[in-house]
């Protein structure tokens, strides 16, 4: 599927996947104690009330030193060439009655984010006995041998086996986030202006799912294209950072009213936005607005200048920001 649009200005790199969350006490320790992730950074708003929290897979054995919420910590975090988990807390959501809607409802959009091991089954007793709850097991429903867990709020965490065992010596490392589509001949070339390269995509006969990796997880000697099903997905799963999963149920394509919820609806928020950085914002925006799908945030508009939410064609938010970062306002943690 050619791209129809430029490549956008800046090298766009996937940086982020925001979901919100009620309890970072519960699950802050559900993504680093049981799945590995680091915390690489935090960014704390007291004036605004919430806070954030950013969690990357990083090689094994390595040691982050830096401590979240530094300057040093915001320098490495946002010139990250792999793709972090933004965790959003608003304060007082631990003691309420509120809950997130963790997606996979009717017309919901979010589906799910995924981690890769070597052995599912094994994987999945380990997380039993740490007390993870499942949608379903390895070997329950249609598809065998790979599982979804639940998170404590309720988000889907699908646990997907590596091709070769061994090679990567991190028992998970964090790998997809999934969003379902309306029309994969919008929202492909979308996603390939913003330096996306579709490395996989299947037909299931009444669905088919595309699987897109950003410039720092793609091998610039392949041709993904000319690999057959079977390389493509063993390629798939021994990528070290994460793939964007868009799925696209047949059909809908055809119904100018069909619309998935973008996670940010009243009654309905839970999945946030996707992000990425590029080296000019203003530059980068100027590219993404002649595709077409509008803003939600202009770099200048609100309190946050600098920075924008562009939509994409089925109107999920995708953050652009300046590799680098800026001045957030957020209240710092001295070095």
């Amino acid at each position: 599927m050619a791209s129809t649009f430029a490549k956008v200005v800046g090298r766009p790199t996937w940086h982020q996947t925001m979901l919100r969350i009620k309890d970072p006490a519960k699950t802050i320790p559900f993504y680093t104690d049981i799945f590995g992730m680091t915390v690489i950074d935090t960014l704390d708003f007291p004036q605004w009330k919430f806070k954030l929290w950013f969690l990357t897979t990083l090689p094994e054995g390595t040691k982050y030193t830096l401590t979240p919420g530094t300057k040093e910590a915001h320098d490495y975090m946002w010139r990250l060439e792999g793709t972090a988990l933004e965790l959003t807390w608003n304060y007082g959501t631990e003691s309420d009655e509120s809950k997130y809607h963790p997606g996979n409802q009717e017309k919901d959009g979010f589906g799910h984010v995924a981690f890769n091991t070597d052995d599912v089954y094994a994987a999945c007793e380990k997380l039993e006995k740490a007390g993870v709850t499942f949608k379903k097991k390895p070997d329950e429903g249609r598809m065998k041998g790979l599982a979804f867990a639940y998170d404590p709020d309720g988000y889907w965490v699908e646990i997907v086996k590596r091709n070769d065992a061994g090679k990567i010596p991190n028992d998970f490392n964090f790998s997809q986030t999934m969003l379902r589509i309306r029309d994969p001949a919008k929202s492909i070339p979308f996603y390939e202006a913003l330096g996306m390269t579709v490395v996989r995509s299947k037909n299931y006969g009444d669905f088919s799912n595309f699987f897109l990796a950003s410039s720092s997880n793609v091998d610039a000697s392949v041709d993904y294209s000319s690999l057959s099903d079977v390389e493509a997905k063993a390629k798939l799963s021994m990528m070290f950072g994460p793939i964007l999963e868009l799925t696209h149920n047949h059909g809908t394509e055809k119904d100018e009213g069909f619309k998935h919820y973008n996670g940010n609806e009243e009654g309905r928020q839970g999945f946030g936005h996707i992000g990425f950085v590029v080296d000019d914002v203003y530059a980068a925006c100027d590219d993404i607005r002649k595709m077409g799908y509008g803003f939600r945030k202009e770099p200048d508009g609100g309190s946050m200048k600098g920075l924008a939410f562009a939509y994409d064609p089925d109107g999920y938010s995708v953050e652009i920001i300046k590799r680098g970062g800026i001045e957030f306002g957020d209240k710092r943690v001295e070095s």
